[in-house]
Parts: structure tokens; sequence; C-alpha cells
């Protein structure tokens, strides 16, 4: 019987000769890899990076630099400086006198900015940049001078209404406030320190702020747009140049990230009906308010005579809706009042003891301040 030998071959490679082979390789993969992983990452970024640069050079986002530009060109012309001068008066007295000095009066300027809103020379501005002047100032954009009139103010918005004899002028378009959102861009324009035409931007940083000032008629726009003494009265633009707000006011003296805005709905409206009749009319029911944690407003007192007497409303009854929206507030319900048309009736939702009526009363006209 014969046996068999089979010899491996010679050029072959033995199983355990590529199992080490391929241990060899796995290990040196481990060490490898992660060198070889971050250069691929730094790659990739150098590479995004070169990608921005690139895409930063193309037209399109060029012209994104150019949108401050623009924006100052379309409505830079329609804002003034505006100064209102008042004259001071003091008294001739011993120690003035002593101070080598016989003052009868002084002069003093309040400086601000305006808004050209028809091209026949209607300017709308802040009223306390006019309040109480005896002559007032205007200088437009191409350094002409005049003398305004004033056709009335409105001190409840801080909204005035100056003329100056002056034809085919730049007007500012308006634009609808009630379409901004919180978070958008938005450009003031103005004159702060006296430094004409001064472009700020920033962001919508709030809606509809009430008790800003004190006021219960407004709600303001709030913005991080750089707002100074000065800007009172000059427009605050949206990214189409179209005027969303008037600027009229700053927490603190000077300027700390929070400025405030009329907004344009109010604004349009108010110098409007002081170009027509020269002054605002706004209703009134003839109620004290006061606040309820409950919700509601409490009412405290009745005027004799008013609207709210003649509708049976009384003291201690409490207000929750005006034509079923509901109040959480006396300014609101005052905001809300004041914005309807005089003549006009409207429902309260009353809660009265443990009775919830119904109250239909017309608006009266709100005696003059």
């Amino acid at each position: 019987m014969e046996i068999m030998i089979e010899k491996p071959a010679t050029g072959g490679v033995s199983r355990k000769t590529v199992v080490l082979f391929c241990g060899l390789v796995v290990l040196v993969g481990l060490i490898v890899w992660p060198s070889l992983l971050g250069r691929i990452r730094y790659a990739q970024t150098r590479a995004e990076l070169r990608a921005i640069r690139d895409a930063a050079m193309v037209s399109e986002l060029s012209s994104v630099g150019k949108l401050f530009t623009t924006l100052a060109r379309i409505i830079g012309p329609s804002v003034v400086n505006v100064t209102g001068v008042r004259r001071v008066q003091t008294y001739v007295d011993e120690i003035t006198a002593l101070r080598g000095g016989l003052p009868t009066g002084l002069v003093d300027e309040s400086v601000g900015s305006g808004l050209i809103i028809s091209s026949d020379g209607y300017l709308a501005t802040n009223y306390h940049v006019v309040s109480q002047s005896e002559a007032i100032e205007v200088r437009l954009a191409d350094k002409r001078v005049f003398q305004a009139q004033l056709v009335g103010a409105d001190a409840a918005t801080d909204l005035a209404v100056l003329k100056i004899m002056a034809d085919d002028l730049p007007v500012a378009d308006w634009g609808d406030s009630e379409t901004l959102e919180v978070g958008e861009m938005v450009w003031a324009i103005g004159n702060p320190y006296g430094l004409e035409r001064t472009l700020t931007y920033g962001i919508v940083s709030g809606m509809g702020r009430r008790g800003v000032v004190g006021n219960p008629y407004e709600e303001f726009l709030q913005t991080d747009a750089s707002i100074n003494p000065g800007n009172s009265g000059g427009p605050l633009v949206d990214v189409h140049g179209r005027v969303m707000g008037i600027t009229t006011a700053i927490v603190g003296k000077s300027f700390r990230g929070i400025g405030f805005a009329i907004p344009s709905t109010t604004a349009r409206r108010i110098c409007e009906e002081i170009r027509q009749q020269g002054h605002v009319e706004r209703g009134h029911v003839g109620l004290r308010l006061r606040e309820r944690p409950a919700g509601g407003v409490l009412i405290a007192a009745v005027a004799d005579q008013s609207p709210a007497s003649m509708a049976g409303l009384r003291p201690g009854d409490v207000i929750t809706e005006l034509d079923d929206e509901y109040i959480d507030s006396p300014a609101m319900l005052v905001l809300m009042l004041t914005r309807l048309p005089i003549g006009n009736e409207v429902t309260l939702t009353v809660l009265r003891e443990e009775d919830v009526i119904q109250v239909p009363i017309r608006v009266g006209r709100r005696p003059k301040e």
C-alpha cells in the first residue's frame, strides 16, 4: 500500500501568517486612525472656510454689505434736524447782581429729529422736542433752514406736526408696524447730539411695551438700536426703508441697549388727525380703574353724567372683557377705549357680585387735557 503525503506549496501562505498580518493591520489602524481622522476633519473645515470666503466675494452677498448705505440714501433725505427755542425766565436779585450780571432771561434749545410726511412741507416729530417753544427751526438734508409752525400736538403720544414753507420734498414711506416680529432688524436715523443723519441698527427686542414712561395711551416698540438724545422724533425703519416707528424714549439718561419707538400704525394715524383738525380726539367713558390680581379691572369710581354712569356701571363692578376681548389691566382698557371712534357703542362684560352681565356703553369724547 502506498501512503500519499501532500506537501505544502512552496508559494502558499499559512493561516497563522494571515492572522498575524491582519492583527498587525488592525493595530496600525488603531494607532494611525485618530490622527488620520483629525487630518480629514481639518481638511473639511479648511474647505468650508474657503467656501465661505469665496461666497463672501460673490455679488449677492456683497450687495448685503451695501444695505446700510442704501438705507441711508433712501431714508436720509426725509430726515430733518429740529431745534426748539424756549426762553427761560430768571429773576434779578441781589445774588445775581453780586455775580456781575443782570439777566432778564435765558434761551434754552431743545434739539431733536423729524420726518417729512408730505411733499408740501408737513413734518412729524416728538412733542417734547418742540413743547413750549417760541421758535422752531428745521434744517433739511440739503442744508436749507426753515422756520416751522406748530400745526398741532398730542402730548399723550408725544407727537407733533410741523409745517414749513417748502415744496417737492422727499417723503418717507410709512410701513405697517403690525407686521413686525421680535428679532427683525431695524435701523434708527436721526441727529443724536447734533450729529446729523446718524444711522444705527439693531433688532426689534419687544412689542407692545406698556407703562414705559407712565403713558396709558401707548404701546411701544422696543429696540436695541442705539438711540441717544437728539434721536427723538426720527424714524425707525425696516430693511426696505419703510418707517416702522418714531423713536421717542430711552431707559435712563443715556443709551443702555433699551430704546423705544411709537409704532407706525399709531404715529401715522395721530399725525394725520393732527394735520386735518389740529388736535386728537379720544374715547372716554368716565371711569377710575384699579388693578385686580384675580383678573379684569376694578371700577373704583364713576364720574357723574358720564357714559359709564348712564350705562349703569357702579363702583365695585369688575370689567373682564370689551367686545369679547379679555382685559388684563387698566392700561389695556384705557388704550382700547381711547382708540375707539367717538359715539361708537361697545359691550362690556362685567362681573357684579355673583353675576356676569353684558353692559352696552356708548363712547364719549374725552375732555381736553
